[in-house]
């Protein structure tokens, strides 16, 4: 069983992003089953985004930034960013950070 935990940095201005609504869902065989949701705060992160542990599989992790860039009257290329990953077997935390500004955005495993 598996954490995952995320924070988001706006770049550009070298700060957290606060307000960012980011979901987490879960590859079924129908689709995708929403599995958490919540805002980034001011230090633009979410506490307890997986409160309980989560089992091996494929996860993506959806954050709407292109909102956030909007609600300050900035353009942006990206309406949202999302990674696809899989948890495995063996468990652990994943810290998976997203780093935007309003032309890019990357992510790394973070701890």
């Amino acid at each position: 069983m598996s954490t995952v935990s995320t924070h988001i940095l706006d770049t550009a201005l070298g700060i957290p992003a606060a307000g960012v609504a980011v979901s987490l869902a879960r590859k079924r065989n129908a689709g995708w089953l929403p599995v958490a949701q919540g805002c980034t705060d001011a230090n633009g992160r979410i506490a307890g985004l997986t409160p309980e542990a989560l089992p091996p599989g494929l996860y993506c992790l959806t954050a709407e930034i292109g909102d956030y860039f909007a609600a300050s009257e900035r353009e942006a290329l990206y309406v949202s960013a999302r990674i696809d990953f899989k948890l495995p077997e063996s468990g652990g935390h994943y810290h998976l950070p997203f780093l935007i500004s309003p032309w890019s955005w990357s992510t790394y495993r973070g701890s």
